[in-house]
């Protein structure tokens, strides 16, 4: 191999992580983002040597394949996702740094944009479901990865004028989810940091509710509760989830408390979910729910209970 055909190869493969990350974004999926990876990086060695000689920048074709595929992706998932039985949630990520990286275009302020650890949140990543896919897809490109967006135009195959509006209409949907974070998002979209003290903070709460848990106190659960509090549970059919969501601080303190007279023997693990603490139920050593909980003002607002074991294969 040539030396220009090495560098070719290294700039190529050097793209993979971050199109993983994009993907993810747009997909919720890490399994569903490394196929959408994985077609795009098939398509470019299906082409002719002579075919990638001639592509000028292999990381912004990359891109667009991918972006392309998820959003085919994104089109038939909604069809799949009303057939699912009861309430879908993103696929959590336990922490592992490759998932929060992966490089941004452009060079913006970074206090002007949604950073890459916030944007894999839970509580994100579901405003990000309620989104159409050219919403979704315009949305990360432009306000997470900073794409401009005659770029995203040419990707999406829409006019800049209509990639703005795009935008524009996903960050009314993050504005209009109501969550803490998004209560805090200026008209930009920006999602700030609860940085190293209140990552600390929030710790303290999630411990303090794993052993009012495994305590079975009632008063104690409803205290660290937000009292208008939602909880969603995804089993997708596999196991046994509430259907619905649960809404106020004490109907979900008294649920839990029943589902832990239900199944003893669980063992609740603080760890890391999606980039925030959350809580690990396991059983003989396999996971059987992750709880990502979403907290502000010292309270717990929402909490997300992935039990559908084909989310849960990267926690065991």
């Amino acid at each position: 191999m040539d030396s220009g055909n090495e560098r070719l190869t290294e700039a190529v493969l050097g793209e993979r992580r971050h199109l993983v990350n994009l993907a993810y974004r747009m997909l919720g999926s890490p399994a569903e983002a490394e196929d959408a990876v994985q077609e795009a990086y098939a398509r470019w060695y299906a082409l002719a040597p002579a075919r990638r000689q001639e592509v000028a920048a292999p990381g912004a074709w990359l891109t667009t394949v991918v972006s392309r595929v998820c959003l085919d992706v994104l089109g038939s998932a909604r069809v799949r996702r009303e057939r699912y039985v009861g309430e879908w949630l993103p696929e959590p990520l336990p922490d592992r740094t490759e998932w929060f990286g992966g490089g941004a275009a452009g060079s913006a302020d970074p206090a002007d944009r949604i950073t890459l650890d916030e944007s894999v949140g839970m509580a994100f990543l579901v405003v990000l479901e309620s989104m159409t896919p050219a919403e979704r897809v315009v949305f990360v490109l432009h306000d997470v990865f900073r794409y401009p967006f005659p770029e995203i135009a040419a990707i999406v195959d829409r006019t800049p004028a209509a990639c703005r509006q795009l935008a524009s209409s996903g960050r009314g949907r993050v504005r209009a989810a109501r969550v803490p974070s998004a209560r805090r998002v200026p008209s930009a979209g920006r999602v700030p940091s609860a940085g190293r003290a209140g990552q600390a903070g929030q710790a303290g709460v999630v411990r303090d509710f794993r052993e009012a848990w495994e305590a079975k106190d009632i008063a104690a659960l409803i205290g660290l509760l937000d009292p208008a509090a939602t909880m969603v549970a995804d089993g997708g059919g596999l196991v046994g989830a509430v259907l619905r969501p649960v809404e106020g601080g004490e109907h979900i303190a008294r649920y839990l408390v029943l589902m832990a007279e239900k199944a003893p023997g669980l063992t609740l693990l603080e760890r890391t979910v999606n980039g925030s603490p959350g809580l690990v139920a396991q059983r003989d050593g396999v996971t059987a729910t992750v709880a990502a909980l979403d907290l502000a003002d010292g309270r717990i607002t929402r909490i997300w209970a992935v039990r559908n074991p084909e989310k849960l294969a990267r926690w065991s």
